[in-house]
């Protein structure tokens, strides 16, 4: 499993799955995006998006549309797609990342915290605002310092060892007895008494 640069060719599917998921598609351009690929079956399994918002001569960064396949929870994944982010808002030259998101538990292990929205820089407060109003009632602010930011150990681990999901049972085939027809006792029209 690795994490990489989305491509242009990948516009659709991040589309698709950011729709599916109800993440946000404000201002969408994929080249703002990395997605995570599992190494053996090349299928893509989550997202991210760093958003850099300026307005007058402050810059701020968010990151955004983090979305990680049903068949691909639990493993790490999400932890790997943040991370990248976080580094490349470092290399943008930003010391501390912003979320405006209902998943608050779930950064909270990566060392992000909660602020009140009055704290927010001022483009991120109308984002805020917007967002509640438009796709996560529940989005509250969080940040983190670049350089507390961290990734579990056991997340970590879960990563290396990322797989999709077990695939479903088939369904069982269905017989007479699934519509109330004893197959020992019915007659059918063309039966020829063998």
């Amino acid at each position: 499993m690795y994490v990489r640069d989305a491509k242009n060719r990948e516009e659709v599917w991040l589309l698709d799955r950011i729709e599916e998921m109800g993440l946000d598609e404000t201002a969408f351009r994929s080249r703002d995006y990395v997605v995570a690929i599992d190494e053996e079956s090349h299928e893509k399994a989550g997202f991210g998006r760093i958003r850099i918002h300026k307005r007058d001569e402050e810059s701020v960064c968010e990151l955004t549309s983090i979305g990680v396949l049903p068949e691909w929870r639990n493993q790490g994944v999400g932890a790997h797609v943040i991370e990248r982010l976080v580094e490349y808002a470092g290399d943008e030259g930003f010391d501390t990342v912003y979320s405006l998101t209902n998943a608050s538990e779930y950064l909270a292990q990566f060392g992000f915290e909660r602020i009140d929205p009055a704290r927010l820089p001022d483009s991120l407060r109308d984002r805020l605002d917007t967002k509640q109003e438009n796709i996560q009632p529940d989005a509250v602010p969080l940040r983190v310092a670049i350089d507390r930011f961290e990734v579990p150990g056991h997340l970590r681990g879960r990563f290396k060892q990322a797989s999709a999901g077990e695939p479903e049972e088939p369904e069982p085939e269905e017989g007479p007895e699934d519509f109330g027809i004893d197959p020992d006792e019915a007659t059918y029209k063309y039966d020829t008494g063998d």
